[in-house]
């Protein structure tokens, strides 16, 4: 990094953090605390309005904006990508943003830069996932309520279907909870809230929520609550093996499937170890391997495959 770059990377560090020692700017800019200082002194003369000292932190002065900056074809690029990401899996709200902001961005590029930037987009596509587009749907006509309720600091009520129903046979249920959070994982989006029915942390697969409404009921985050340091605790207790054919390992790896815990070649076969809350959780997804896999252990598991074949023998 150039002297150049080094003092446009501290202001613009400058615009991002309220105050920053010097020490931490040179730890970000991978340079001595030395460089640091005489960089602040070179943009101060330059007419950069920054304020502080050694040893006390510095800050840009309030109202004080970096003028637009150029960005390079691969820049341009990942923003626009971004914008296009953004758009697909995101309430209506953020994607007129997107829109916007892919407009701009596009408006404010030199011609040859845009030319190379077309050049690559044009070589990169992202294909829409067709058997999940109702679940998205679904989801995106959600996520803007949730949010809203999780800035306002108001509850959610809502009926939810759960994957695995209860031992009573129920999935349905209506639920009031505390959103905390909105997580995106490769299945969808998922509400991280606490639930009054159970009185504790759930997680809710958003696809599977319907009827929403916020209602007056006010909520506190919990304090020192920090979603991006947030682990949910592992209740998976019960242990399940299978053995699965080896002209079918390299799918059943590709599956990624959130219960695996471990696999290993055995002489019979590719045998993998998973880890649930209840047998039930894998149950469908075993069945879907046909004869490909045979249930290890336990022989609990065993016997509810075994149950399950005779049902869908009895269908034919």
């Amino acid at each position: 990094m150039n002297k150049t770059e080094r003092q446009l990377a501290i202001v613009l560090e400058l615009q991002r953090t309220r105050v920053i020692k010097g020490q931490e700017l040179a730890a970000k800019l991978e340079t001595s605390v030395r460089t640091i200082y005489r960089d602040i002194q070179a943009l101060s003369e330059a007419g950069v309005p920054i304020v502080g000292a050694p040893g006390t932190g510095y800050s840009l002065m309030e109202g004080y904006f970096l003028p637009p900056v150029s960005f390079t074809a691969e820049e341009a690029v990942t923003l626009l990508i971004g914008a296009d990401f953004v758009e697909r899996r995101f309430d209506d709200r953020y994607g007129k943003n997107a829109q916007s902001s892919r407009r701009k961005i596009e408006a404010i590029l030199p011609e040859p830069i845009q030319n190379e930037a077309k050049r690559i987009l044009g070589s990169i596509r992202m294909l829409p996932d067709l058997k999940q587009h109702e679940h998205k749907r679904s989801e995106k006509s959600h996520l803007d309520l949730i949010r809203s309720a999780m800035l306002s600091g108001n509850k959610l009520r809502f009926n939810y279907v759960k994957r695995v129903p209860e031992p009573s046979g129920n999935r349905a249920s209506e639920r009031t909870v505390a959103p905390l959070g909105l997580v995106l994982v490769q299945a969808g989006w998922m509400l991280l809230a606490h639930c009054d029915l159970r009185g504790d942390t759930r997680h809710f697969k958003v696809s599977r929520i319907s009827n929403p409404v916020m209602t007056e009921e006010r909520f506190e985050v919990p304090t020192g609550f920090n979603l991006h340091e947030y682990m949910p605790r592992d209740d998976r207790d019960v242990r399940i093996s299978a053995r699965f054919n080896p002209a079918v390992a390299d799918r059943v790896k590709e599956t990624n499937i959130h219960y695996m815990e471990t696999e290993e070649w055995q002489p019979e076969g590719y045998v993998v170890h998973f880890r649930v809350r209840q047998e039930e959780e894998l149950l469908q997804w075993i069945l879907g391997w046909g004869a490909d896999v045979e249930v290890l252990e336990p022989e609990s598991f065993r016997l509810r495959v075994r149950q399950e074949i005779m049902h869908m023998m009895a269908r034919y």
